[in-house]
């Protein structure tokens, strides 16, 4: 029993820290420029997921009806 106390402890000892990051360091200079320019591009190409449904689109399709004839 106590061999089985332990051994979760070990497999658990790393799990005590916080997933999400709080406080100054999530609000650093970089890390706010970085997500401005991100998401500023991703708006100039917003219609990449009208492209990529399209083109999955036709290749399903010239897929499908290479195997049916």
């Amino acid at each position: 029993m106590a061999l089985a106390v332990f051994v979760n402890k070990a497999l658990t000892c790393g799990m005590d820290r916080q997933l999400v990051i709080e406080g100054s360091a999530r609000r650093h200079p970089f890390r706010n420029h970085a997500r401005r320019v991100v998401l500023a591009h991703r708006r100039e190409r917003d219609n990449s997921d009208w492209k990529l449904f399209a083109m999955s689109f036709s290749a399903f399709f010239v897929c499908f009806t290479t195997f049916i004839f």
